[in-house]
């Protein structure tokens, strides 16, 4: 087993992410909960000065200065809203939570199913610090598609029951919302997919994509 990454996060459904992505680069994926300290959020629209933030903060709770830090930092943005919640995802969840997105839309609605979807559209947008002990690696994801009219549980957790990825092209790339693709998720959310379908759209594995494809471009980096 290569080097240990601590992922800082207390949400179980990401260090599952990532130990299965990141794994087959060599790394080991441990959950670092650091009990008692509370991060402090910069107040930004900025994912990356967030992410860096933490870092910053949790970097001496390492159980291991020799072993790395990653910490993802991921947010909703809706067109409609302009971008909100965007960073402030996490206390949206919270206090408007699924249901409160979908009111927040209800107005946005057409008789053309291509049509609704571009008025409802949204992105999930990942960022993915990695510290090496001694510089900050930044990969960025991001998944574009629609706000569903019904939330659809499953594995899914913060906002998946209620966004539906758009169509990804041949490259599996995504594709504006509406458009037909590929791969598709036949308007199901996030919420409503196994794990191994959520992977081929998820912005957070896109955004360990290019963080690997940083690392590997540095001395001594992955293959």
């Amino acid at each position: 087993m290569g080097r240990t990454i601590w992922f800082l996060t207390t949400n179980q459904g990401k260090v599952e992410e990532a130990r299965d992505h990141v794994s087959g680069y060599g790394y080991d994926i441990q959950q670092l909960v650091v009990p008692g300290v509370e991060l402090v959020e910069p107040q930004t629209d900025d994912l990356v000065t967030v992410a860096k933030a933490k870092i910053e903060q949790a970097v001496p709770h390492l159980p291991n200065p020799d072993d790395l830090l990653l910490v993802e930092d991921a947010g909703l943005f809706v067109q409609a809203l302009h971008g909100f919640p965007g960073v402030y995802s996490a206390h949206a969840l919270k206090t408007i939570e699924c249901q409160g997105m979908i009111r927040l839309l209800s107005h946005l609605q057409s008789e053309d199913p291509v049509q609704e979807k571009k008025l409802r559209a949204a992105e999930f947008q990942a960022v993915a610090a990695l510290w090496d002990g001694t510089t900050v690696h930044i990969g960025h994801g991001r998944c574009p598609g629609s706000i569903a009219t019904t939330a659809m549980e499953g594995e899914g957790f913060g906002f998946d029951p209620v966004f539906i990825p758009a169509d990804l092209d041949e490259h599996r790339q995504p594709l504006s919302p509406g458009d037909i693709g590929a791969f598709s998720a036949h308007g199901k959310t996030f919420g409503a997919m196994k794990m191994s379908e959520k992977h081929l759209y998820s912005h957070r594995r896109r955004a360990l994509d290019d963080l690997m494809t940083v690392l590997s471009g540095l001395p001594g980096g992955v293959e």
